[in-house]
């Protein structure tokens, strides 16, 4: 199984760097300059890159990578990609430094948006956070919606790589729909001390996200509450996520 590693880009972006020995890959480079410093520093060889979806701070560096090490390129077939000159779908399997992944498609946040699963790991760029999801630039709800439990399908010991640190903050509005719940509780004061100490909050688990995100708690009875009293339509768990993704959205 190769290593796995972050690179910090813009903001709160994260570039997943994978590696196994001298043999690189990437998820998401945003920007190409910190992931060539950490390459060129370790002496890696760049072989593959795997982008999520097209926005650009999840691919702007595509281009000078593939001037410097021309690897192969997943992506979105349906998204423009820079570079790709592996179009996926979702149902595929690649292989990724000896390693097969699973090609997982997760619309919602992009119409094209992709994952990425090689056990235990799961690289889901901006469809599922630390505690939250993306927002719908592209997608309707009922396709996040669908996405989500998509992955939530997944072995609850799966490693979650999303790729913004965004936890802290998407905690904060868990706890207004769940105020009574000790796992979140106790989740907010465990992220506000790695923080605190610097350190990422980025990979957690999913079975922690299933006990403490809203956007996967969608037929729990504290979640239909809220959402209920958040102009959802029914108890369904499509028009819960629905009136809580809108809540969140002016949170």
């Amino acid at each position: 199984m190769f290593t796995i590693s972050l690179i910090p880009a813009f903001k709160d972006n994260y570039i997943w760097l994978l590696t196994l020995g001298k043999r690189a890959a990437v998820v998401d480079p945003g920007e190409a300059a910190p992931v060539i410093a950490r390459l060129e520093a370790e002496g890696l060889t760049l072989e593959s890159i795997l982008i999520t979806h097209h926005h650009a701070d999840h691919q702007g560096g595509v281009g000078a990578l593939v001037e410097r090490w021309q690897p192969e390129v997943f992506a979105p077939a349906a998204e423009s990609i820079t570079g790709c000159n592996h179009p996926l779908r979702g149902g595929e399997r690649i292989e990724v430094l000896g390693q097969t992944v699973e090609v997982m498609a997760v619309p919602g946040h992009t119409l094209g948006h992709l994952a990425y699963y090689a056990a235990p790991a799961l690289f889901c760029g901006d469809t599922l956070f630390g505690a939250g999801c993306g927002r719908l630039f592209e997608g309707t709800p009922a396709q996040m919606a669908a996405s989500l439990a998509t992955l939530a399908a997944l072995p609850d010991e799966t490693r979650v790589y999303c790729a913004h640190e965004y936890t802290e903050m998407n905690l904060r509005f868990a706890l207004a729909v769940e105020p009574e719940s000790p796992a979140v509780q106790q989740r907010v004061a465990k992220v506000a001390a790695l923080r605190a100490a610097g350190q990422s909050s980025v990979p957690s688990t999913l079975g922690e996200e299933k006990a403490t995100n809203p956007f996967l708690r969608c037929e729990e009875t504290a979640v239909v509450a809220a959402g209920l009293q958040h102009a959802a339509v029914d108890r369904s768990k499509t028009a819960i996520f629905t009136a809580i993704r809108a809540w969140r959205n002016s949170f």
